[in-house]
């Protein structure tokens, strides 16, 4: 199947693009880092771990519209795969997708998630037509947060001890912003 016309997308820094072949050592370098996957149900990832992701990535590419839009954060300067970000639509009616992202720790700290966030939150409601937006995160991950907070989302909730990740209860935090709100902060 070809590529949806709305990828690439392009940001000062970034690229977000649909998954390779060629991403595995990239991917593989940031998903068996135990500090990148500490707040994440996944992971560390083995080999297997993120070919198995990559088997499900590229199963989703064959799907349009895509119910997940799980994209690859390419850096564009030196060409690493250095996180992914995606899409996943959890309300079709009512016009809602989640967003989530993960990254390689070398590139934390340096706005790299709030570009592409920004970039993707932007698709979602100029071209796809969505009306909200949401995004979770463990309490304790202040980094995740941050960005949301940066990007205009509002605090909506916090889930207590809402899932069990890596044999321990979590809290949850849940952010959100609408179309409307988005469109008047641009």
């Amino acid at each position: 199947m070809a590529t949806p016309p709305l990828l690439p997308i392009r940001t000062d820094r970034l690229l977000l693009r649909d998954f390779q072949d060629s991403d595995f050592d990239g991917l593989q370098a940031y998903a068996s880092d135990p500090e990148v996957a500490r707040f994440m149900e996944w992971g560390p990832n083995t080999p297997d771990d993120t070919r198995a992701f990559l088997g499900r990535a590229f199963a989703s590419q064959q799907l349009w519209p895509r119910l997940d839009l799980s994209l690859v954060i390419e850096h564009v300067v030196d060409r690493k795969v250095i996180g992914s970000i995606g899409l996943y639509l959890r309300d079709a009616a009512n016009r809602t997708v989640e967003i989530g992202y993960c990254l390689n720790r070398d590139y934390w700290r340096t706005g790299i998630v709030f570009e592409a966030s920004r970039a993707l939150i932007d698709t979602a409601f100029r071209t796809l037509d969505m009306h909200r937006v949401f995004a979770t995160c463990d309490v304790r991950n202040t980094g995740s947060y941050g960005v949301m907070e940066k990007l205009g989302m509002r605090r909506e909730a916090v889930l207590i001890q809402d899932r069990q990740i890596k044999g321990a209860w979590r809290d949850t935090y849940l952010y959100a912003v609408l179309a409307e709100e988005w469109v008047a902060q641009a």
